[in-house]
């Protein structure tokens, strides 16, 4: 199939969302961001970036339809990176380092949005 380079528009803060969840896999398993984003990925960082894709889904509660979109992959891949990601998890050090930045993300979203004052202190 030939790629026609069109896409529907992604939210502002879908793709801020998106960003940090890439954040935190890079962080967590050492993979850098520039790795996981390019069109060929080596095995690590297509890894990491299917487990970008599972926290997004899970941690964010986004439908695989609002993930593939973020990301800018089709639902079938996000699809399988969610269903890859979940039998990862039968490691327990995965599995509690996902939990971990599950609750990360959903205390970072949850918390009040703030104004930024652009004047002097305070």
């Amino acid at each position: 199939m030939e790629e026609t380079g069109w896409r529907a528009p992604v939210a502002e803060s879908d793709r801020t969302r998106m960003g940090l969840a890439m954040q935190l896999i890079a962080v967590t398993f050492d993979v850098p961001l520039t790795a996981m984003s390019g069109s060929r990925l080596t095995p690590k960082a297509c890894k990491a970036r299917y487990l970008a894709v599972y926290l997004a889904h899970v941690g964010y509660g986004w439908t695989l339809d609002r993930v593939s979109l973020a990301f800018g992959i089709n639902r079938a891949t996000a699809g399988s990176a969610c269903r890859w990601s979940e039998d990862a998890r039968d490691n327990p050090v995965l599995d509690a380092a996902l939990d971990r930045m599950e609750q990360t993300l959903r205390q970072i979203c949850d918390t009040p949005r703030l104004e930024l004052s652009l004047g002097g202190a305070a």
